[in-house]
Order: structure tokens, then sequence, then C-alpha cells
């Protein structure tokens, strides 16, 4: 397995002690099902998602020569966030490339943070991620998920959930990229290998299923749809190397089900999640996993509106 070491996640648990914050992990208030669930709650950290860890670790790890030009990021809104947020409190430039179905709240959000964001096609967006870089922007790109500093600083949240959970016998993580899983999955493969680890995706967009399915990197008929925070046309391979060793298997859930699952988190936990948020949830109803099982609520950043579409709709 090509684990971040536990040593990496705990130095950047240490670095990003004043950025990000410590979140709780509460019971979801649902008390006829077969498994108690539980919500680690990224929601509610200071940019609405879990990726203030990852950015904050890796952006702390370049030099003030590199940093002095700014930081560029490819981000549907998240990462993006995360990213402007350490610029603006470290009084450098931000760049954001953005594919064009990215939503406006995550854009204006982004802006509020003083990033400047350049829409492009999902084509040209995707090649960002596979080339590190934007042509025209030459400072340094911030990526994503594949990069052992944003594991290790995502990886932080197994070591939270363990000392809250000790005997948590699953996690269910949504995969974007595979940043996030990889990171906690790291960690819990070194510190609780009993622990299974799904991932969790939106049936419209989700290649890490097929991948996994196929047993080699597998590019799908991506459909953009409001879970925006996650999904998308393929698997890097060498994420999907990564994760393949890491996890028990990839769960799927259909639009309909991470609805609901949102819907279920406004009324019983009063938790706002956006799509990727809920998905985990969705997941976790419909599975054979039994016992105590983890739910990442990777963020909670949508749209008001179409929050309201979906609590007024059944």
């Amino acid at each position: 397995m090509d684990l971040i070491p536990i040593s990496a996640v705990e130095e950047a648990r240490r670095v990003i002690a004043g950025k990000a914050i410590r979140t709780p992990l509460v019971r979801l208030n649902l008390h006829d099902h077969p498994a108690e669930i539980y919500l680690k709650l990224e929601n509610l950290q200071p940019i609405g998602s879990f990726k203030i860890r990852g950015a904050a670790n890796a952006i702390s790890r370049l030099s003030p020569e590199r940093l002095e030009h700014g930081v560029v990021t490819a981000s549907a809104g998240n990462m993006a966030q995360g990213v402007a947020w350490c610029a603006r409190e470290l009084g450098v430039s931000c760049t954001v490339i953005a594919p064009s179905s990215a939503p406006d709240a995550k854009v204006h959000a982004i802006e509020r943070l003083g990033g400047r964001v350049i829409k492009v096609s999902f084509d040209e967006w995707w090649r960002a991620f596979e080339q590190r870089s934007y042509p025209g922007v030459e400072v340094t790109l911030i990526h994503a998920f594949d990069d052992p500093f944003l594991m290790a600083g995502n990886g932080a949240i197994a070591l939270e959930i363990l000392e809250d959970l000790p005997d948590v016998d699953a996690v269910v993580i949504p995969w974007g990229g595979g940043g996030l899983t990889c990171g906690i999955a790291s960690a819990l493969r070194q510190l609780r290998p009993a622990c299974e680890i799904f991932t969790a995706e939106v049936a419209t967009a989700a290649p890490f299923a097929a991948s996994l399915a196929a047993g080699v990197p597998t590019e799908i008929n991506y459909q953009a749809s409001w879970v925006d925070g996650i999904g998308a046309k393929a698997v890097f391979p060498q994420m999907f190397e990564r994760a393949r060793a890491l996890v028990n298997g990839a769960l799927v859930a259909d639009l309909d089900s991470i609805a609901t699952a949102l819907r279920l988190l406004v009324t019983n936990n009063h938790v706002v999640a956006e799509g990727a948020g809920a998905c985990p949830v969705a997941c976790a109803l419909s599975t054979f996993v039994t016992g105590k099982i983890v739910c990442i609520i990777s963020g909670g950043n949508i749209d008001p509106s179409k929050l309201l579409t979906l609590l007024t709709s059944s």
C-alpha cells in the first residue's frame, strides 16, 4: 500500500491548527436503522468544507519565493475556496480554473475571498489537473487531490474520528478525485486496520466504482448534476492504484436517494449538506454494512435556491 505516513498526518494536523477546526462527530438521529450512523461535520469548516485542511497544509510547504507570485488551483468550488482562503491569509493572489458548470454560489464565495475565477470548458478544466498548470497563469498550482501534503491534511480527519469513536466499524467517504479518501484511508489502515472503508459516488458520475469493477481506470459517460462537488469522467491512474489498495468497496447512490438523505440531515439533525456531503449518508442508508458507520459530510456549500427546491420536493 502507498500510505501517507502517520507522522506526516500528525505533522499536518499541527500545521493546520488555527486554520481548520476540529469538527464534531454526531449521531444521525435515525434510530430505526440497523446501523449506528455518525456524521463527521466538515461542513462546519470556515469555508464550509474539508478542503481547507489539505489546502492549508499544501500551501504551508511552499517557499516564500514561490508564494510571492501567488497560487492557482483547478476546482469546481470547494478546493478553490480553501486555496483562496489560505492565499488571503498570506496576502498572495489566487487564481481559480473552474468548469463552466460551477454553481454561482461557489463562484461568488471564491470571489468574496479574493480569488480570480476563470471559467473554462470541462475538458480544459480536466487538462489543468493532468498538466498541473494552465496556459497564461505561470504560478504554482495547488492540486485538488493528487498531492501527498494535501492528503496528509485530509488524513487529520481520521485522527479525530478515532479519538471520538475508537471502535468505528466503517467509514464512508465521498469520492471526487481521491485526495480525501486516500488521506483518511491511509491513517485508518495504520491505526485501525479492521475498519472498513467505502467510497461514495453519485450514479451520474461514478468513475471510481466503474474502475474498481473493471480493475483498471475506466472512463464513463459523465453527466453534470446538482451534486457538483464530486464526480468526473475518469479516475487518475495514480489515484486509482493508491485507493484500490486502501478501500473495501465503492458505493453509488442515485440523485433521488441523495436528495432524500439531504432532507433527512436537515430535518433530523439540522445539518445543511451539499450533494457531495449527503452522498455518503445516502450510501450508508442503503448498504449492507452494519455496526458503527461514520459518514464524512464533506461540505455544505449548496446554492440556497437549490436547497429550497430540494427541501420542498419529495
